[in-house]
């Protein structure tokens, strides 16, 4: 690390630096090494000294697109996604993906200049000035954090770090009012989160959950985003317990999904949740809200057994599915407790999982047939990207009926990929910036973005930072001529659909893939799996994003 000696100055003895660089200072202290953001007239403080410590910084188009970018970054690395932004309109530009990554528990950093220290409440025209930029934030993000010192902004930043780990993951904000940003003041010494202890739940309350497990015939594991790091000790206990598995969409692929006692992602299912509510005798539940963005469904699931849930938040005990047994601490600790303390009949041996393995495979077949004819259009297509793509692939997802109805259930993934679609807060535009924050923080890897004609308009510019990156990013775009869902949704209603046909009758459809080659990227139609092969293939080898259009035909 190298300080910008422009920015320090010497009294007497005591160094003192500027407000922005004593946060880039404590952003690199805490392992960033890359950001993503846009600047503006007021953050130009932090941005100097960004290459001294060794930032790296991706500017996306629209500050939406790098706060998703951020938190795709994040999910791939396991550490925080940082994002930096100006003051007033560009700090709300972000606040969609604050809400995204509170709602999908995501590490999310986001700094923003404030309105001077000493600024009065009336308003008096400040440029972007804003009643209260921490109380929008607030609303949205877990912590908003105004500092009122240079030598706070370190520990407000060991702060935010330790939040990250300490608890359920979630976004915060820190605002350093501009004038502070250029004040020279003494930043006090480098602040550190201090190392965390992995703790999981108490010997009794596992001893409890494991006793209601041990004797049941028809258990069922349901994982969460938050079990992904218990991967290989969930399958462990699944296969110890003879339990089937289902996941949540951002749980997808904890445990490999061609597993016989897997049902993927199909909390949703009506046949799925009749086999809870009726044949299941025990449930546990790792790292998931059991919401109704699980579920697909205002009502709460029916359980027929007993509801044991592992999580890292307390107040998840007491949500829409209150725990009959809570076991509060970290994910893979609390499992690896739960394996030991369950045991089995007959130690040192596995359950036979062959009735449970027949009970999955008849769930599976009758969950496909209940949605053969809606999905069938999708199938091939999400065939050619298993069979195309690296086992590690990465796909970032958006909220299209391509991705909810198609690749979550349907596209097979284990541990080693990923899926990243925005539950929850459902946001539209999040695939292509956060396939963008993928490849930049692996670019060995494949990263696929999966979205529909809809949804990649709201961030369509962020082709031109995926041109910039100069790597290799396909973005598959299903094309059904507008909002599907709504559409689908205003017709089942009786109502005359209205607005959601893009473009309207007598306009001319916008041509992605021109589009595409209009920001310097590539761009092909695939009408056949077979095309969509071959324009996958050469786009995983091409520099820059590759827009493939696949024709759907709206159902109607």
């Amino acid at each position: 690390m190298t300080a910008d000696m422009n920015a320090v100055v010497t009294e007497g003895r005591a160094a003192v630096m500027t407000g922005g660089q004593a946060l880039v200072r404590a952003l690199a202290a805490h392992g960033v090494t890359q950001a993503f953001g846009i600047p503006g007239t007021h953050n130009l403080e932090i941005y100097r000294h960004l290459d001294a410590y060794g930032i790296a910084h991706l500017n996306p188009r629209h500050e939406q697109g790098a706060g998703y970018a951020a938190d795709a970054y994040a999910r791939v690395t396991g550490r925080p996604g940082v994002a930096l932004t100006t003051t007033g309109p560009a700090l709300l530009n972000i606040a969609a993906a604050v809400g995204q990554a509170y709602s999908d528990s995501v590490p999310l950093l986001v700094v923003s200049p404030g309105m001077p220290l000493r600024h009065p409440r009336q308003s008096t025209g400040l440029l972007h000035e804003m009643r209260s930029q921490t109380d929008a934030l607030r609303a949205v993000a877990a912590v908003s954090h105004r500092v009122s010192t240079v030598a706070e902004i370190g520990a407000a930043v060991a702060r935010a770090f330790t939040l990250f780990r300490t608890g359920r993951p979630r976004p915060v904000h820190i605002e350093v009012p501009l004038d502070l940003l250029t004040a020279a003041e003494a930043p006090g010494p480098v602040r550190l989160a201090p190392p965390c202890v992995t703790v999981g739940a108490d010997a009794g309350p596992v001893a409890e959950a494991a006793a209601a497990l041990r004797p049941a015939r028809r258990p069922v594991l349901v994982l969460g985003g938050g079990a992904r790091a218990a991967a290989p000790e969930c399958r462990a206990l699944a296969e110890r317990l003879g339990a089937l598995v289902v996941t949540t969409a951002n749980g997808k692929g904890t445990v490999p999904e061609t597993h016989p006692l897997s049902l993927g992602v199909s909390l949703h299912s009506p046949v799925v949740q009749r086999w809870l509510a009726e044949d299941c005798d025990a449930v546990l539940a790792v790292g998931t809200e059991l919401a109704e963005s699980d579920v697909w469904t205002a009502e709460p699931l029916a359980l027929g057994g007993p509801l044991i849930r592992a999580d890292i938040d307390p107040a998840q005990m007491y949500g829409v599915l209150p725990a009959d047994i809570a076991l509060v601490g970290e994910g893979r600790e609390t499992v690896r407790a739960l394996i030991e303390e369950a045991g089995t009949e007959e130690a040192g041996t596995e359950r036979d999982t062959g009735a449970a393995a027949r009970t999955a495979a008849a769930l599976r077949a009758e969950r496909d047939a209940e949605t053969a004819e809606r999905d069938a259009r999708w199938l091939p297509y999400l065939r050619v990207l298993r069979e195309v793509l690296d086992p590690d692939a990465v796909l970032t997802s958006d909220s299209a009926q391509c991705c909810y109805y198609g690749a979550i259930p349907h596209l097979p993934l284990g541990p080693e990929g990923r899926y990243l679609h925005p539950t929850g807060f459902g946001t539209l535009g999040y695939a292509l910036p956060a396939a963008i924050g993928a490849k930049v923080a692996d670019p060995g890897r494949q990263v696929v973005a999966l979205s529909g004609d809809g949804g990649l308009q709201f961030s369509v510019q962020e082709l031109a930072t995926a041109v910039q990156t100069r790597l290799p990013l396909p973005v598959v775009v299903f094309d059904n001529g507008g909002y599907g869902e709504i559409r689908d949704e205003m017709a089942a209603r009786g109502d005359r659909p209205i607005a959601v046909d893009l473009p309207p009758s007598g306009v001319p459809p916008v041509d992605l893939p021109a589009l595409a080659r209009a920001y310097g990227g590539q761009g092909v139609r695939a009408a056949t799996a077979a095309e969509l092969a071959d324009a996958l293939g050469k786009a995983l080898t091409t520099p820059g994003p590759t827009v493939i259009t696949v024709p759907e035909e709206p159902a109607r």
